[in-house]
């Protein structure tokens, strides 16, 4: 099972490498709130901590000033220097990790991530099922909030032969009338089926963006987990052209110092690898979802 942490671990060590440079880090001697202008990191973890950006679980905050004898350390402008960059003001327990000058932060990785899943649809699809009761001179029903598409109906027949006979008279209404269809979803069916008998329908829903940072990459996405690296060279190849950016920062000392030594585009064709690893795991797991789930059902034993 890999949970949205454990990508968030893979790809960040995708971009910065298994040898990456070492950060500044700490932890928290005690609980902070959403709320404190002021925390406490343990002193035997961190020596020093310097003034602008820090990140603890997935908010960033700006520090001001920080005492190394008792290890406070104050966030600068007060309450305005929490969930800095766009991030949200969260609790952190004890023991929560201090990274400072985070060069792939946890929320733009996260980020990355939902982007890669947003965009799969339609190119790569989740199949989702639902049953409706026939209902006489009933021709449309709802569907659910998420179907996107019908991808096939099947019929429950009438007897002991057990087949369930595939529906080909049906069509797909994503802009249902909301005052009778609240999902604002609907299927009309015109196939001749007795009433009281079972409809089986399939359909296309995109990827679901995971959020928590225990979720389960295939419970919540609806993505098999063999999808993972997918998603893995999908994020890489969004998030290494930052690499590229920070070079143009010419005011700091190491961006200076490494600009004669690493090549200008060298983030770029990182990226371009990545795109192309992404792009060809696209293609293959489309092909396989498409063949595991042929239009054509049958039901019949």
């Amino acid at each position: 099972m890999t949970t949205f942490d454990g990508l968030l671990v893979r790809i960040r060590q995708q971009v910065m490498g298994y040898a990456k440079d070492q950060a500044p880090l700490g932890e928290l001697a005690a609980d902070m709130a959403a709320t404190d202008a002021t925390f406490t990191a343990a002193p035997a973890t961190i020596t020093n901590l310097s003034r602008g950006l820090l990140e603890i679980d997935d908010e960033l905050l700006l520090l001001s000033s920080y005492d190394r004898t008792s290890g406070v350390a104050t966030v600068m402008g007060g309450l305005n220097g929490r969930g800095a960059e766009g991030t949200t003001a969260a609790s952190h327990a004890a023991h929560s990790l201090i990274t400072a000058d985070p060069r792939f932060p946890r929320a733009r990785v996260k980020e990355a991530v939902n982007d890669v899943l947003q965009a799969l649809y339609p190119s790569l699809v989740v199949f989702a099922t639902t049953e409706i009761t026939n209902v006489s001179v009933v021709y449309e029903y709802a569907m659910p909030a998420d179907a996107l598409d019908v991808w096939a109906v099947s019929n429950q027949t009438i007897g002991p032969s057990q087949v369930w006979m595939q529906g080909a008279d049906y069509r797909f209404n994503p802009t249902a009338d909301t005052a009778a269809f609240p999902t604002g979803k609907s299927i009309q069916l015109f196939d001749s089926v007795t009433p009281g008998r079972t409809v089986f329908i399939k359909y296309t829903k995109a990827p679901s963006p995971l959020v928590n940072g225990s979720d389960d990459f295939a419970a919540v996405t609806g993505l098999p987990e063999r999808c993972v690296d997918l998603v893995v060279w999908g994020a890489c190849a969004r998030l290494l052209p930052a690499y590229e950016a920070a070079r143009l920062q010419q005011s700091a000392v190491e961006s200076t110092e490494r600009a004669a030594l690493v090549p200008p585009g060298s983030a770029l064709k990182g990226a371009q690898y990545y795109l192309a690893m992404y792009q060809q795991r696209l293609e293959e797991e489309r092909m396989r979802t498409f063949a595991e789930n042929p239009q054509t059902i049958s039901f019949g034993v």
